[in-house]
């Protein structure tokens, strides 16, 4: 598993409500190109966000389901990138220990298919550079839509 680290600027609230608005995930998962629908229910166990992977031309249209949900704490989700296969996501949010905005952690990495087979080393040095972005950009996005939340 690769953890990756982040602290915002702004609750953990703030964060979660990104998590939860599934039409928001392609703005902040790095490599989602666009989202095709989200499930009514989004973010309880078992709805599921469909979404294409890649650049235009070339779009692999895919899934990614809700393993669990805690709107206090955090989401787990299966990414599914086929043709290279499939990943256990968990994002957490936590008060940050300065008291101060909040930390945000995503550990991820691949349980289903072909990417399993890649070395963990070299998974590694894909995943660990692609969530720092990811929790760059969540972190931004949800600094900007509750600026009334921000700490101090």
């Amino acid at each position: 598993m690769v953890t990756v680290t982040r602290t915002a600027r702004c609750t953990p609230g703030a964060v979660l409500a990104v998590l939860a608005d599934g039409w928001s995930y392609s703005t902040w998962v790095v490599g989602t190109a666009r989202i095709r629908a989200v499930d009514p229910t989004w973010p309880e166990t078992g709805s599921r966000i469909m979404h294409s992977v890649g650049m235009w031309p070339v779009l692999l249209d895919d899934e990614t389901v809700v393993r669990a949900w805690d709107p206090q704490r955090s989401i787990e989700l299966q990414a599914r990138g086929w043709p290279a296969g499939e990943a256990r996501v968990l994002i957490e949010v936590d008060p940050a220990p300065t008291g101060s905005g909040c930390r945000i952690r995503v550990t991820e990495d691949a349980n289903k298919g072909p990417g399993m087979l890649v070395p963990r080393p070299v998974r590694s040095a894909v995943i660990k550079p692609r969530n720092v972005e990811t929790l760059r950009r969540l972190a931004l996005i949800a600094e900007r839509r509750a600026p009334e939340q921000h700490p101090g």
